[in-house]
Parts: C-alpha cells; sequence; structure tokens
C-alpha cells in the first residue's frame, strides 16, 4: 500500500493490539502544544517562555561605570562588541570541511552515472534542486560552505545563506538515502536553543530557518540515539509556535497567525509518529485523541495514516468522516482502511472511481490500485499499470520499487528487468521532484 507520505505503505501491515493500556499516567495539565480556538486546546498557559529582544539587549538602566576616557580602536576580526553595539552571530564552526562526509556514486545506477544529463560541476546548489540533482546538490552546498567552490569562501556572519547551504545539504542527504550521514553531519549545529549562538541580538528573532530547526529535531534524535530527544524537542518549538500564534493574533496578522497555526498541528502529527517510533503505541493513540479537527484535509490524512500504523481503521475511519469538505481525501481514507481490513476488491473499486475523477495520471492513486491488483493476483494488471506510469514520465520511490517488487514475483531473471528500468528512468527529463536514482530504488 502506498500513500503520498512516506510511511503509508506500512499502513495495513501491522496489527498492534496495545492501544488502552497506558505507559505511564497521562497529566491533566495543558501542554505546548495546545493552541486557542485550534483543535490542540486552550490559550491559558501561553504565556512567553524565551528571551524577549528587551532581555537580549543590554539594560539602559545598567550600574555598569562607563568610561570617560577615548575607548581604544577596536579589530575589525574581532567576535568582541563594544559596549552598546549589537554582536554579530559567528558561525565558522559550521564552515570546516571535517564535518562533511564525501559522497561516493557507487550506490548509484550505471545509467544514470553516464547520462548526459549529469550537471556541471560549477552548478549553484538552486540549479541543481530545480532538475532534481539532489546527491549533487549537497555536494554543492558543502563546498560553498567550506569555501572549495567557484564562488569562493563565505563570511562566517551571513546566516541566512549559511543555513540555507546546511538545510539543503541535510534535507538532500534524506533525499538520496543517506540519513546516516545527515545525522552525524547535524551535530555540528549542537544545541539550536542556544540564546547567544542563534539568536539575533537585535530583533530577539531565531537565526534558523524553522524548516531547518524541524529536520534537526529527526536528525539529532537518530544521530544521538535518542528518540525520547525528538518529543522533547518538538514540545519546545510547539511552546515557540504556541507564543508566535498569540504575538500574530495581538497584532491582527491573520497570514501569520494561519501559518504558525498550521506549524503547530505538524508538530502534534510528528510527536504521535517519534511516539510510534519508540514503540510507545499507547502514548501516541493518547496523543492522537488530544489532536482535534481543525478541517483540514491534508492532517487528517496524515492522522489516518498513524491510527492505521496503529493497527486502528475505526479511528482512521473517523478521521475520513471529518473530511465531508473534501470528498477526496475522504474517499483515499476510507480506501486505505478498506485495505488494512484485506478487503482488498473493496479499496480497488475505490481507487479506480478516484482514478475516473482525478485523472488517470495520479500516481499514488494509480500505485495504491496497482497493489490491490497484486494482493488479488491479479499481477501482470498491477504490473502494466505501474509501467504505464514509467512510460508517462513518473518516477517516485513508491513507484519503482513496487514495480520492481513485481518483477520479482513474475520473473527469476528480474535483474535483467530492473536495469532495462533504470535505463528508462535515467532517460526521463530532469524534474525538481529527483531525476537521479540509487540501486535501493530498483531493489538492486
Amino acid at each position: 500500500m502506498s500513500s503520498n507520505t512516506k510511511d503509508s505503505s506500512k499502513g495495513h501491515g501491522k496489527n498492534k493490539p496495545s492501544l488502552t493500556k497506558a505507559s505511564r499516567p497521562r497529566s491533566s495539565t495543558k501542554g505546548p502544544l495546545d493552541v486557542e480556538d485550534d483543535p490542540l486546546s486552550s490559550p491559558a498557559s501561553s504565556a512567553p517562555m524565551s528571551p524577549s529582544p528587551a532581555q537580549l539587549s543590554p539594560n539602559p538602566n545598567s550600574t555598569i561605570r562607563r568610561s570617560t576616557s577615548k575607548p581604544l580602536p577596536q579589530d575589525p576580526s574581532s567576535p568582541i562588541a563594544n559596549i552598546g553595539e549589537n554582536r554579530q552571530n559567528d558561525f565558522s564552526f559550521l564552515l570546516r570541511p571535517e564535518i562533511y562526509h564525501p559522497l561516493t556514486p557507487l550506490n548509484v545506477p550505471q545509467a544514470f552515472r553516464t547520462s548526459a544529463k549529469q550537471p556541471n560541476p560549477n552548478s549553484s546548489p538552486e540549479e541543481l534542486l530545480a532538475k532534481g540533482h539532489f546527491r549533487a546538490a549537497a555536494i554543492a552546498a558543502v563546498q560553498e560552505l567550506t569555501g572549495s567552490s567557484a564562488v569562493g569562501g563565505l563570511d562566517p556572519r551571513n546566516s541566512k545563506r549559511i543555513f540555507d547551504l546546511l538545510y539543503v545539504r541535510l534535507a538532500c542527504l534524506t533525499l538520496i538515502e543517506a540519513t546516516p550521514l545527515a545525522a552525524q553531519e547535524v551535530k555540528a549545529l549542537e544545541d539550536l536553543n542556544s540564546v547567544r549562538t542563534y539568536v539575533d541580538e537585535a530583533t530577539g528573532e531565531h537565526l534558523v530557518p524553522w524548516e531547518l530547526r524541524v529536520l534537526n529535531v529527526r536528525l539529532q534524535a537518530l544521530g544521538f540515539g535518542d528518540p525520547r530527544r525528538a518529543v522533547m524537542s518538538y514540545h519546545d518549538l510547539a511552546r515557540e509556535a504556541r507564543q508566535q500564534v498569540t504575538k500574530a493574533a495581538g497584532k491582527h496578522d491573520n497570514s501569520a497567525t494561519e501559518l504558525w497555526k498550521v506549524r503547530l498541528h505538524d508538530l502534534g502529527i510528528k510527536v504521535a509518529s517519534a511516539l510510534i517510533g519508540m514503540d510507545d503505541l499507547s502514548g501516541a493513540a493518547h496523543h492522537l485523541k488530544t489532536l482535534r479537527s481543525r478541517g483540514d484535509g491534508k492532517l487528517e490524512l496524515s492522522k489516518a495514516l498513524l491510527w492505521l500504523h496503529l493497527g486502528s481503521s475505526d479511528n482512521a475511519r473517523e478521521c475520513a468522516e471529518r473530511c465531508t469538505d473534501n470528498k477526496m481525501t475522504e474517499e483515499i481514507i476510507q480506501a486505505l482502511c478498506d485495505m488494512a481490513e484485506a478487503e482488498y476488491e473493496l479499496a480497488l473499486s475505490r481507487w479506480r472511481d478516484l482514478l475516473d475523477n482525478s485523472g488517470k495520471g495520479d500516481e499514488m492513486i494509480s500505485v495504491n490500485a496497482a497493489v490491490c491488483l497484486l494482493y488479488l493476483g491479479r499481477i501482470q494488471e498491477g504490473r502494466d499499470l505501474l509501467e504505464q506510469l514509467v512510460d508517462s514520465g513518473l518516477s517516485s520511490h513508491t513507484l519503482l520499487f513496487n514495480l520492481c517488487t513485481m518483477y520479482e514475483l513474475c520473473t527469476e531473471k528480474n535483474k535483467v528487468l530492473k536495469v532495462k528500468l533504470t535505463e528508462k528512468v535515467a532517460g526521463l527529463q530532469e524534474s525538481p521532484l529527483g531525476w537521479e536514482k540509487t540501486n535501493a530504488d530498483f531493489k538492486l
């Protein structure tokens, strides 16, 4: 089974029963994932917890005695600021070459390594991302960070560029099946909650982009082998998101308020996912039940997938019932639930109805329909459906992996078919969704 999330393929494969026995007593207090008129709770505890800009600036009423003598000239390269002068954050510790690992092309199929579409090594990370060259973009990001690219070295105080490049590097590593490397490299960031290192002294704003902060949580938990770290860190981010919701609402900034609410809901889903990763199934179930609906089809789909991981199709169907304003999402959830309950004929009927309504080119729907055909013993039909998707220019990991699985079930000479598939995919047009693939995509 497949969906537009990476883990959905496991939704009907596991049925874990221990949902009622709590792993620890549950607190009745409201946590940082609660927010006003938000599925997550009340605003009662929304007092700011992080330092305000005023707290981060020198106190004008300080009793420090200032010398009346002329101050000595300061070396411009010195990291120490004069009294009353804003300190500029120095991130030279992130520009050291020894932090970053070399990337080998050995796990890339030959058809891609020898393709004329291989990019110019002097291309910028942005150009490479636009064409789906994730491995090359990860390499280019490090070259610019360490000063080994054609553009020369970076100013260690240019926080925006440094963190943009770091996000490209780490995100691309996860996209090319190199998450273990990303989990090691992210350790260089150390504690992103450090006010002195990562907060702008003049504005009080965090210097690290939100997307990188969220990715950092997962990768550091993997790198340090401590899954509980992720749950605590997501709650720290949620506390900040609640503060930002309150701040934006006070300014009547509706767009900012909605942005931070979406981020808060996303963190709620990530907490549940992290608890499942820890095998705290009762904790994950309890947490999911506290996430109230806000009429967001994407959120309900995410919740439904997590419920299916927990083996509760009934709760997943309740998510579908809350998507009455989004008929397509409702039917997708119902079809996934049918598959989880081994009702493949019914699920196939739903997927075909969705294909008729959305167009034959919907990859997620078509892949799930093909999986149903496989379980119904109609493997050739499923194989033909997936091959048609590749011929149309689609090439996601889920699509390729399922097609290669069908090759393995169809013939003992499946390696020949897999190699031909690599050649076909390498001949497709470059796309921001990703062009170069790895051996794992083709089960080689």
